[in-house]
């Protein structure tokens, strides 16, 4: 068995942001209409999708915990580098380890969410071949956010200043971004209301016996 790293491990560096599952602590906006019990089990299937797309990824993959780091869980150690995220808000806990990839010698790093049923493995690798001839990536969420962010040089700006989980996210990291090598992604729709799920079929087995 070789011991040779390939190039894209060496390079690449997907960064997974997520929530400890626990209930009444996730989806909560979604929660509010479907209930903590369902709203935690839909983030528990989305975990499991985000783990299955991102696996496949060419690149080394850090799990990044919201509260506590989780050894036995879906995010196999083998596969996954698992850490934890440090910063008073969202913007500094992904600054802190976008830094921490580039101090370690990382050239293209993405990060993503834990949220999305509309991604898969080739998203994420095309977003890295993407940052050969760009040096940013942002994949707009239909809420005013993003689903992806990548970068192959650090950019501050980005990271401050911003009202996490609100609207104008998007809006705002793109003005960070106007006098930047950029490319925007196909516009993608997370989860975080009913509805955003209510007419896709994966999940209308958590639906079914929700009364509206």
């Amino acid at each position: 068995m070789s011991n040779i790293i390939p190039q894209d491990k060496k390079e690449n560096l997907l960064l997974i942001f997520t929530r400890n599952p626990e209930l009444g602590k996730c989806k909560t906006r979604l929660a509010a209409t479907v209930g903590d019990i369902t709203a935690l089990n839909i983030y528990k299937f989305l975990l499991d999708h985000t783990n299955t797309v991102a696996k496949n990824v060419k690149a080394t993959k850090q799990v990044h915990y919201s509260v506590a780091i989780r050894k036995n869980d879906i995010w196999d150690k083998n596969i996954y580098d698992k850490k934890l995220q440090n910063g008073n808000d969202l913007g500094e806990r992904m600054a802190n380890a976008f830094l921490s990839g580039f101090n370690n010698n990382y050239k293209k790093i993405i990060i993503i969410g834990s949220d999305m049923h509309d991604i898969n493995s080739n998203d994420i690798d095309n977003a890295f071949k993407d940052l050969d001839n760009k040096d940013f990536i942002v994949g707009p969420a239909e809420d005013g956010g993003y689903y992806l962010l990548g970068m192959k040089k650090f950019k501050p700006e980005i990271f401050k200043n911003k009202a996490w989980g609100t609207d104008t996210v998007l809006k705002d990291t793109l003005n960070n971004l106007k006098n930047e090598s950029l490319k925007l992604l196909k516009t993608k729709n997370d989860v975080d209301f009913y509805e955003d799920i209510k007419d896709i079929d994966a999940f209308q087995p958590f639906l079914k016996n929700i009364n509206l």
